[in-house]
Formats: structure tokens, sequence, C-alpha cells
């Protein structure tokens, strides 16, 4: 079902992308002619009457655009059956038509069916002509009846589908369409409040990428609310009582003080909160999705950067979201967007005769760039939170330990599809991708099974985030390229099979460490055990990070004593501020990184005490840490505690020294080779 929802969401994306042109135009119209909104001047009549043919016919819209968006092979013919299908059922259904066939006086015919040209009509026509396409689109009719085949088979098929769908709503439509209206009017009778629950929801539902359902519910005709076809259509909607000064748009404006200022606030915060030696890296990951927010109110990238490492952080965007919504919404400053909630859909608003105050959305939008920075660097300080540039490699860094073998084979390809042939190859080749489709910033795929996509791989080639919604279906936050990748991935399969990538230790040139025996190397370290307890492979720890070496080469240990060592002589560069975990630097330039337990982040601090600072020099065996053992044992997910040299890829290779038992200070753990 939920695989089901997101082709339908997808799918809704298809008619909404024809909003901007609408925005557009009608933006410019009025800021041509701002008092007589086209009356006054012929060129602002015509630009504004171009965008009103948009708004004016979403329903079509919507069951042309639905149709064509959950085709299976995205063909023109899937459109036009939407179309076909669109026609029979608001021909049969309009009030002369139930007249007729009902037997019964135009007069005494339900107002709901004046009311069939209706967005929900047109989505409910979209995916039943999607199914039937489908379904039937291949089909292969005896030779006589031969020029009905195939795609020309489905607008028949559907005509007299829709017959059918048309007699059941001539009985049903009024109940459906006074529980739509009813729904909508309890939600504008909740006024601002229900505007605020809805900007939350709105946010919450973006990492399963279902908004766009939620959206259609408010921006649209479904549920009685009409928010951006109201707003867009200006004058026209004031004339005829849809359109009403400080109320329509208010399902809009809120978001503005969120896009424009409240995220890049956010960014600038994660930045600052960054280490110092990732924030080079982290600035340029996090102006470029700051400024696609501030300018174009597109802010996937910067939402996904946080999504998943920090979730805390989202909910809190959620709810600020939704505040921001609430606000605007009792103050009545309005302003409208045809795309999204950026500079140039302001600018364009600005002049519509519904926009109220607009102006007051700017200090606003100041007063939520502070909250969002100090809320945000806060909660990253106190939680510890693993956002961008605070983990040991900066996301996407490609210095972990793992080189990786794609698909490059590229036989005269564009850029474009370069890299989509080796984001097919990252989520295990053709042979595990089943289907391929986009929205403005993620990669939709369906695929046989989700564990195989390499995340890793992905993030390399510039993916913001991945999504693995359950076994078949995956995203990929691409940012505003994924509708050419997705494309190009599509050519790229054409072509013929594409290999899965392949994730290999960086070190696969030299000997497996159990064969560095027997290689002459020169040993330039031995560590010693940081803590007393029971050897563990790195391979059987219980945190894919370590687990696959991504983190570095090593070893874990299961505790048995309370008192961490220094396994080295050298400077401590880094203790966490949960005192969970230090990183230790030696003259050889070794760095090794001591993690006690697993996801022991979680503790805050709870169970350690640090006898040491930062950029204190020790000497191998010296105490650096104190715990509470019992207590960690009881509050911790594991004590298996990870010993790795991060950088590894610099030397030879690692020889385990250590037998099953080990005790703090004293027992050689490992020893590595130049």
């Amino acid at each position: 079902m939920l695989g089901y929802l997101q082709r339908v969401g997808r799918a809704l994306m298809v008619p909404v992308a024809t909003l901007p042109a609408a925005a557009i135009l009608m933006g410019v119209g009025y800021w041509i002619d701002p008092d007589s909104w086209g009356a006054g001047n012929a060129f602002a009549a015509l630009l504004i009457k171009s965008g009103a043919a948009i708004i004016e016919n979403m329903s079509v819209l919507f069951a042309i655009g639905v149709a064509y968006g959950m085709s299976k092979d995205k063909d023109g013919a899937a459109a036009l059956t939407g179309f076909v299908g669109f026609l029979v059922v608001t021909t049969l259904c309009s009030p002369a038509a139930v007249s007729m066939i009902q037997k019964i006086p135009v007069e005494q015919v339900p107002a709901a069916f004046g009311k069939i040209n209706n967005q929900f009509v047109g989505i409910l026509v979209g995916v039943l002509s999607a199914e039937v396409y489908n379904r039937f689109s291949q089909v292969e009719l005896p030779k006589a009846l031969s020029f009905f085949s195939g795609r020309r088979l489905v607008p028949i098929l559907v005509s007299f589908l829709m017959i059918v769908v048309a007699f059941i709503l001539m009985y049903i439509w009024p109940v459906i369409f006074n529980g739509l209206v009813g729904f909508g009017e309890h939600i504008q009778k909740m006024g601002s409040a229900g505007a605020g629950i809805y900007a939350f929801f709105n946010r919450m539902l973006i990492p399963v990428g279902l908004h766009h359902a939620l959206n259609s519910v408010f921006w649209f005709d479904v549920a009685g609310i009409n928010d951006i076809p109201n707003f867009l259509g200006g004058a026209q909607s004031i004339e005829s009582g849809k359109g009403i000064v400080g109320i329509t748009g208010r399902y809009q404006a809120g978001f503005f003080p969120i896009m424009m200022f409240g995220l890049p606030g956010a960014a600038l915060a994660i930045y600052h909160c960054a280490r110092p030696e990732n924030r080079a890296k982290v600035a340029g990951i996090m102006l470029a999705a700051a400024f696609a927010a501030f300018f174009t109110g597109i802010t996937e990238p910067l939402e996904f950067s946080f999504m998943f490492v920090a979730p805390v952080l989202y909910v809190i965007h959620a709810f600020l979201t939704g505040v921001s919504v609430f606000i605007a919404a009792s103050m009545h400053w309005i302003a409208g967007f045809g795309f999204s909630a950026g500079l140039v859909d302001l600018v364009l608003s600005t002049r519509n005769p519904l926009a109220t105050h607009w102006y007051m959305l700017i200090p606003q939008g100041i007063v939520f760039f502070v909250l969002y920075y100090v809320v945000f660097r806060f909660t990253i300080k106190k939680f510890n939170l693993m956002t961008p540039g605070r983990e040991l490699a900066v996301v996407g860094d490609e210095s972990d330990g793992y080189d990786v073998n794609i698909d490059t084979k590229t036989n005269g390809e564009s850029e474009t599809e370069t890299l989509a042939r080796r984001y097919i190859s990252a989520v295990g080749g053709s042979d595990n991708l089943t289907s391929i489709d986009a929205c403005i910033t993620r990669l939709r795929l369906n695929v046989k099974d989700a564990a195989t996509v390499n995340e890793s791989v992905a993030r390399r080639l510039g993916a913001s985030g991945i999504i693995r919604l359950n076994k078949q279906s995956v995203q990929i936050i691409v940012g505003t390229r994924a509708e050419a990748i997705a494309s190009a991935m599509k050519n790229v399969l054409a072509k013929g099979p594409v290999a899965a990538s392949t994730a290999v230790p960086a070190t696969v040139a030299e000997p497996a460490p159990q064969a560095v025996r027997n290689v002459d190397k020169t040993v330039i370290a031995t560590l010693v055990a940081p803590v007393s307890g029971e050897v563990v492979a790195l391979e059987k720890v219980e945190d894919e990070a370590f687990a696959s070496k991504a983190v570095g080469e090593g070893v874990a240990i299961r505790p048995t004593g309370s008192t961490v060592v220094a396994p080295i002589a050298g400077t401590i560069v880094k203790i966490f501020n949960t005192n969970h975990a230090f990183c230790l630097a030696t003259d050889d330039d070794l760095e090794i990184v001591v993690h006690m337990g697993l996801d022991t982040v979680a503790l805050q601090g709870q169970g350690f005490t640090r006898l040491v600072e930062e950029g204190a020099v020790v000497t191998a065996g010296q105490p650096i840490l104190e715990m509470d053992l019992a207590f960690l044992n009881a509050n911790a997910r594991s004590m298996v505690s990870p010993v790795v040299i991060s950088n590894i890829d610099d030397f030879a290779g690692i020889t385990l020294l250590a037998g099953q038992q080990v005790v703090a200070g004293e027992t050689p753990l490992f020893e590595v080779k130049g």
C-alpha cells in the first residue's frame, strides 16, 4: 500500500509542475497592472488570462497528469486515456445528463453534480486510467481487429469503464462530495490552527514522499479548499467570491519565513557545529542547500542532511514550520506561491490582489532565522548530534578505507548519462532495478532487494540521502537534476545491462591481514589493550560502520575492567562531549579511535568520566577514561568497544597479537606495519 501511495504521490507532481507557468504569467501580469488587475492594460490581461487557463482546468490536468505519471512506460497514450476518461465521467455526471438519465427536473439534481469537474474526480479517473493502461496496453487482438490492439485498445476500454464509474457516481457522488467539503469546512473552521497543523504534517510526510497527497487536499479543490489556484486567480477569485483577502493563501504564506530564512539559519548552525577540520567541506554543502531553499524554495537537499542523522532536529523543524504558518495565518500576512515558497515566488506574488501585508513575512523570517540557528545549535551541542561535519569523516568523504568498483563504461555518453550509469551500479545494477521515476529532487526507484543498494557509493556520487521505504522501494535524494538523471538512467539501460558496484578494502592490493605475518614489513607501532576484557573480531561488532571496516581496521574488546587507558603514546586530539570515545594521534601519524560501547552517545555522558583533556600528551597505559561498568552494562545497547586505526590506508596493515583475554595497558593488542 505504501509503495502504491508513493506512485500516486509522484504522479501528482506531473500536473502540479504546470503551476509555475501559471504563477509566472499571472504574477507578471499583476506586476504590470496591479490596480486594474488586467482591465487597464491589454498585455497584462493577456498574461493573466493565459495563466488562468491553466488554473481553471486543473481538474482535467490532474486526470491527464496522473494517468501519464502512473503509467508504466510514460507513453502519451496513457495521458490521452486519462483525458478520454475524464470527458466521459464529467459529461455523464453533469446536471443536464443526470437529469436526463434519472428522469428528474434539472432543479432537483443535487448541487454536488455542478462540482463534478473536480480535482478529486480528476485524480480518481487518472488512477483508474493508468491501471487499465498498464494492464491492457500490450494486449494483442485477433488479426481482424489488430488495428485496435495494444495502446489503441486502452481508450476504448476506459470509455466503457468510465460509463460504469459515472453510473456509480450518480448515486454516491453527493455523499462523497459533501464528505470532502465537510472535512474542508472543519479544517477551515479551525482557522489558523488548522493551517499550522497542515504545515506540521506537510513536513513530517516528506521523508516518505506522501506530502504531495496531503498538499492536494489543501492546495486544490479536493475537500472544499482551493488555496493555490484561488490565490493565483487573484482578481477572478475575488469577483467570484472564492478569494477572500487576508484568508486565501493562509495555507501557503507561513512557508516563506521557513524556506527563505529558517532553514538557512539551520544550515549556519550545522556549519558552526562541525569539527574545524571539516568546516570547509560542510560550508560548500550547506551554502548550496541554503541558497536553493532561499531562492527557489527547494528544501529537500538541506532537510535530508539532518533528517536521518538527527531526527529530533527534523521534528523540531516540522513543529517550527507549523508555528510559522499559524502566525502568518493569524496575522493575515499573506503571500502565495505557484511552485514553492522561495524568493522568486515571493516577488511574483507581491502585486497579487490577494497578497496582504506580505512584507511582514520578511521580519518574521529574520526572527525564524535566529530561532532556527539558536535552537539547532543548542540541540546539536547539548545532545552531541552527528550532523554533517561532526562525525569522524564528512558525509560523502572518500577516506573511509574503501575503494569502489563501479561500471564506468561510457561509450561516448554525456556527463549525465555517465552519472546515471553509476547510480544504476550503486543500486545493485540493472538486474536489481525494476522501475525508474523521479520527482523534483529525488529518484524514486523500485528494486528487487533494497538491501542491495550501496548507500556509501550513492553518497559519493552526490546523493544527500537514501530512503528505503520497504524491500522494493528506494528513494535517492539527488537534488534538482533528479528528472534528468532518471531519464538518463532509462537511456543507459536501453543500451544494455549495467553491473552492480562493489566495495572492497582500499588495501586489497596488499596482503590480507592473515598473510602479513609472512611478509617482511617494518613494524612501526604496537598497541596495547586500552581496557581489560575479551577480544571480539571487528567483523562481529553489531554496528555496520565498524563491522564493514568503514571507520578503520582493528579489533574490539568486551570490557571487564572500568579503566580505559591510552593504547600507545601520543596526543589526545579529540574526546567526545559525552566522554564515550577519544581519538589519539602518534608521532608516526597513526590515527587511533577508541570507542567505548555501541550507541553509548545516547547516554549523554552518564557512566563515563574523563581523566585528561583534549590536547594532552599521554604515554601508553596512562588512564584516559573511568567507566561505571555496572551502569553501562545495564543501560548501553552493547559494551563491545572497537579500537581501530582510522587512517590504515597509509600503512601496510595490522597483525593481531592478542589472544582471547587482554589486560589494560599490558597485553599487546596488534602491530601496525609500514
